[in-house]
């Protein structure tokens, strides 16, 4: 093996547990159990969980994405539980066997709250729908574009399923709820806040 080679030997810290299974928890970590997550959001999960596996020898400061996208697809074949499936287009999603696996090493997953495990088990079915439904939105479509100054309040609204009846607190509390159900997942995460600026107040 050349200098240049990956490296996918076990660390102290993780050595119970192969890497395609790293990679299934760093994919909860980036949000898979709620939405499709980027392979590069997981490879960032995987390389904190496990340093060192997922990186090149000549340079173990950097991650080896080849490395991370071999052990998601392992993950995702029947050989190996099934427990993602997606792929280098649309992301990764945790079945649920993934999320059973999740659930049995919890203990790895400090940092994440154990009632968003709980939660996203029971939720993920509906999750998935409408982490695709705002992301088939104009405010959404505006927001990755780089043009999230040109999101108007209307389209804002419709993103977060509302409309001029809904008032008051309820207004804020269909925002929270976008924000926990999706508080695991970095790009909808960071498109809910951003959007979420323009919703208008009404009382």
């Amino acid at each position: 093996m050349s200098k240049t080679q990956k490296s996918e030997q076990p660390n102290s810290k993780s050595s119970s547990l192969a890497n395609d299974k790293i990679v299934v928890l760093a994919a909860f970590l980036a949000g898979a159990a709620n939405g499709y997550a980027d392979t590069e959001d997981i490879a960032v999960q995987a390389a904190k969980m496990a340093p060192g596996r997922f990186s090149w020898r000549k340079y173990p400061d950097q991650i080896n994405i080849d490395t991370v996208r071999k052990r998601l697809w392992d993950a995702a074949s029947e050989k190996k539980g099934g427990l993602l499936t997606g792929s280098e287009k649309d992301g990764w999603l945790l079945t649920e066997s993934g999320l059973q696996f999740c659930s049995e090493h919890d203990e790895r997953l400090k940092t994440v709250d154990a009632t968003v495990m709980r939660r996203s088990k029971k939720e993920q079915p509906w999750a998935t729908r409408e982490r695709a439904r705002m992301c088939a939105e104009a405010a959404y479509t505006k927001w990755a574009d780089g043009q999230v100054k040109e999101v108007t309040s209307v389209e804002a609204e419709r993103f977060f399923r509302i409309d001029d009846y809904i008032v008051g607190d309820l207004r804020q509390s269909r925002i929270s709820r976008a924000k926990d159900t999706f508080a695991t997942d970095p790009t909808m995460s960071e498109a809910i806040e951003e959007i979420a600026k323009k919703v208008r107040a009404r009382e």
